[in-house]
């Protein structure tokens, strides 16, 4: 039995990051210990596209990776995607990784999934991570989430915030991976109030067309939504998702953020008030963990699975105004107090 059994974490989505968009390309966030060698090399990460900035899912792994450089001491790197990079790419960039010594070396997204096979066989004694996909390997820690759980309680609070009985769902890419968001978010709402209808659109077919990184497409589908009388939106769609926010903020209606707590984030501070809540995957912490048990000696590995039930997903309530909608705070306790329990069972499609 592995020692970590069960990634910890501090809380749910509980850090406030202050990151200004980087530009794609280079490694950053490194520490002042010079090139030093193996043993003073510890976590690495390969950001997904949107990079770091995206106030969501690459910040969230950002997170994790300063929270280990601070209390281990060690030299760590977190590199860019670049534009229309290939599986090639991905491959040569977490090879260079494991070569220079860094472990572990964790790939922040499931596009990550074909090179993170390939490179894994190649160097057995590093330790490999995969955010969002299941990769098989002695030496490989695949976290996944339960998205559709934490959609499922957003799906609730947005149920409880409509006055127009209409709520918009905007997907960065369709994809199975995102899917899981629609589907719970979709049952929550449902469950709660069978009158509402729920408008959904997915920006792209294919990240490449730049489904997480595009926040003018997010901005335009949640204008559309919102002509169509939806006055909450919840977005799944990394960087796209600043532009849903930033429209719902103009239009004065709500939004509901994904992964972070972007009612935390400085960079939509200007938006904060219209961010009713946030979808929260513990992302830091399993990036932590992972991290922690490689400093411990005793690596993780295989298939790790964060749901309501271990912390790894959840609903922010850091806007005061959550628990000023008449009955979210009773119907979102409620909804994961059955979740936990196994009585209400969440869809993924």
């Amino acid at each position: 039995m592995r020692r970590i059994s069960r990634l910890t974490r501090v809380a749910v989505g509980v850090a406030s990051l202050a990151l200004a968009a980087t530009a794609c390309g280079g490694t950053s966030g490194e520490s002042d210990s010079g090139d030093g060698g193996k043993d003073d090399k510890g976590l690495a990460i390969a950001y997904d596209i949107g990079g770091k900035g995206d106030q969501s899912f690459n910040d969230a792994a950002y997170a994790g990776l300063e929270r280990a450089k601070k209390e281990f001491g060690y030299k760590t790197a977190d590199i860019e995607p670049t534009e229309g990079e290939t599986d090639a790419d991905k491959e040569q960039r977490l090879a260079s990784l494991a070569k220079q010594g860094y472990d572990p070396v964790i790939g922040v997204g499931f596009a990550y999934g074909p090179a993170m096979k390939a490179v894994a066989a190649k160097y057995p004694d590093t330790t490999f991570g995969i955010v969002d996909s299941v990769v098989e390997g002695d030496n490989v820690a695949s976290l996944v989430f339960a998205e559709n759980e934490a959609s499922y309680l957003a799906g609730v609070a947005a149920a409880k915030a409509t006055k127009t009985k209409t709520v918009g769902f905007v997907g960065g890419v369709d994809i199975p991976l995102i899917h899981k968001f629609e589907a719970g978010y979709k049952q929550g709402v449902q469950d709660t109030d069978p009158k509402v209808k729920v408008v959904s659109q997915y920006l792209t077919q294919t990240a490449e067309e730049g489904g997480f990184s595009s926040p003018d497409k997010g901005r335009a589908a949640a204008e559309g939504q919102i002509e169509k009388k939806a006055d909450v939106v919840y977005q799944a769609a990394g960087l796209s998702g600043q532009g849903v926010i930033e429209a719902a903020a103009k239009a004065k209606v709500w939004a509901i953020g994904v992964d972070s707590d972007q009612y935390e984030q400085e960079a939509l501070a200007a938006y904060k008030d219209s961010i009713l809540t946030s979808a929260l995957k513990d992302i830091n912490g399993a990036v932590y963990a992972l991290a922690k048990s490689v400093e411990d000696g005793k690596p993780l590995n295989g298939t790790r699975t964060f749901d309501l039930k271990s912390d790894g997903v959840g609903l922010s309530d850091a806007n005061p105004k959550y628990a000023e909608v008449p009955g979210l705070t009773e119907a979102v306790a409620k909804a994961k107090e059955g979740i936990i329990a196994g009585s209400i069972k969440v869809k993924t499609e």
